[in-house]
């Protein structure tokens, strides 16, 4: 397999890095120190430069307004996104508006495409998604409590959700409840329904604090109440019943974005790393990088980064060609091995800086704040070894599920 830079994105990095680097990393201390509403003007200037380059919503197709990439095509692009804590939302390929947009170009129908779709691929609205539970476990997306019942042409929604991301300042939302909850298939009964943000009965209860930070606007996780919230059944999202599929639909792509975001992270850690192991000085003459943990942190960071994108672009290569399906062992084995190797290049970055890693002058510690939920989010780690190793041992002719029956 020939993972080289595609043809069609190689001239793209160049420019899109400087754009990241000129535009973005100025802004990131102000972010870490005065929040999003602080840096929103000048996100939204860089935004209008991308769009003036061509470069807006990378991942939508060419019809609705996109670049038309492939799933490997864009993993390079999110990798020079990653960089930044800004840079997918300055290209329009944020989470969750990424997922909700694939979902809508995919599933949507003409009508909904016209009505939030466009206008999210545009830039001119966000969007969330509303799956988990404070009285469930996230990771079994089967389990709900959120009831959605037809009244003649509608739907009437009750329940509860949290993190929510990005639900402050959100037009709409995208809500998984339950539609059919006698199905004898648990994997049946969940539907994805679109709800307007300003529907009456849609309250948002609170931006969860995370790490000390509550949060608001794009980089924010809400608590949300659905309190008889009535909508048109066409605001249904695909076929009724179909939630978990859609909603591994969405996370399968979900999970490469993900990744190769985290990779940029990596990259920009072990760049600043490299820098403090040059050019601080332990005494007179004595650079930080002539020490042997220092270099092992280094070499093994290398290692570790250039391995995580191998398989993430086998992953994407492999989705590309066969679907989701097909490549569901790879983005289980990428989803913790990379979120693992995230979190070990920023202690080691951090660790190198010293007591300036803790600060905000970098961006190191607001990427452990906000990262640490990379081994949660989108499946546990632990949900993810034990889901791929059932299936090795399956080829193999034990079924776990079953006690061990051969």
């Amino acid at each position: 397999m020939d993972f080289s830079v595609p043809e069609r994105v190689s001239a793209l990095l160049p420019p899109i890095r400087e754009l990241v680097q000129r535009e973005l990393f100025p802004l990131e201390r102000e972010l870490a120190e005065r929040g999003w509403n602080a840096v929103l003007p000048r996100i939204n200037a860089a935004r209008e430069k991308v769009k003036k380059a061509g470069w807006f919503a990378p991942h939508i197709s060419k019809e609705h307004g996109g670049l038309g990439l492939s799933l490997l095509e864009f993993a390079f692009v999110s990798e020079a996104l990653g960089q930044s804590p800004l840079g997918h939302y300055a290209f329009n390929c944020n989470a969750p508006d990424i997922g909700n947009m694939e979902l809508l170009e995919k599933f949507g129908s003409e009508a909904q495409k016209k009505k939030w779709l466009a206008p999210l691929w545009r830039g001119e609205h966000r969007s969330c998604f509303s799956m988990t539970e404070p009285d469930h476990p996230g990771s079994n997306p089967a389990w709900m409590g959120t009831l959605a019942k037809k009244d003649g042409d509608h739907y009437v929604i009750n329940g509860r959700k949290w993190f929510t991301s990005s639900a402050d300042g959100a037009a709409f939302a995208i809500v998984m409840a339950v539609t059919d909850p006698d199905n004898e298939n648990p994997y049946a009964r969940a539907s994805q329904i679109i709800v307007p943000t300003d529907t009456p009965g849609f309250r948002i209860v609170r931006n969860i604090s995370v790490m000390g930070e509550p949060g608001e606007g794009y980089p924010s996780h809400a608590e949300i109440a659905y309190e008889n919230v009535r909508v048109p059944r066409a605001n249904l999202l695909g076929e009724e019943g179909a939630g978990f599929v859609l909603a591994q639909e969405r996370l399968g792509p979900g999970r490469i974005h993900h990744c190769m975001r985290w990779i940029g992270i990596c990259e920009r850690a072990f760049e600043l790393m490299c820098q403090r192991a040059v050019e601080r000085e332990l005494s007179p003459g004595k650079p930080l990088g002539t020490r042997g943990p220092v270099q092992t942190w280094i070499a093994e960071s290398r290692a570790e980064i250039d391995a995580s994108r191998l398989m993430v672009l086998q992953a994407a290569w492999k989705m590309d060609r066969d679907g989701p399906h097909a490549a569901r062992d790879e983005i289980s084995t990428i989803k913790f091995f990379v979120a693992n190797v995230l979190q070990r290049v920023l202690d080691r970055a951090i660790q190198a800086h010293g007591a300036l890693g803790l600060t905000d002058d970098l961006p190191l510690a607001y990427w452990y704040r906000h990262e640490r939920a990379a081994r949660i989010y989108d499946g546990p780690d632990e949900v993810h070894q034990s889901s791929l190793a059932r299936r090795i041992l399956r080829e193999r002719g034990l079924d776990v599920r079953k006690g061990g029956d051969r």
